[in-house]
């Protein structure tokens, strides 16, 4: 067992405009990629229960010449909203680091 961040070199999130978000998860090699890709733990119903977003907004890349996979979500609150604390979405991949790969 390994958890994500020992896999990667690479998670982040950022704004993909003010209403969307994006994660970037690029692999040490293809060996991690596709440890992952074979656990199942990565998939867009992941996102839609750690982040609440309906499982047909989740737009799931595998980026398999790049040792990436790309995630995009709807912002649970718009960026520079009242209640946003994160503006520029860039502390979203906090859950992702400690996701246990089996």
């Amino acid at each position: 067992m390994a958890e994500l961040w020992q896999l990667t070199k690479l998670i982040r999130s950022k704004n993909a405009g003010p209403f969307k978000l994006t994660f970037d998860i690029m692999f040490r090699n293809a060996k991690g990629l596709h440890a992952v890709l074979k656990s199942g733990r990565l998939s867009a119903e992941l996102f839609c229960q750690l982040y609440g977003a309906p499982l047909d907004k989740v737009q799931f890349f595998v980026l398999e010449s790049l040792l990436a996979i790309k995630v995009t979500i709807p912002r649970p609150v718009f960026s520079g909203d009242l209640n946003d604390n994160d503006v520029y979405g860039g502390q979203f991949h906090g859950p992702l680091v400690r996701l246990v790969i089996e």
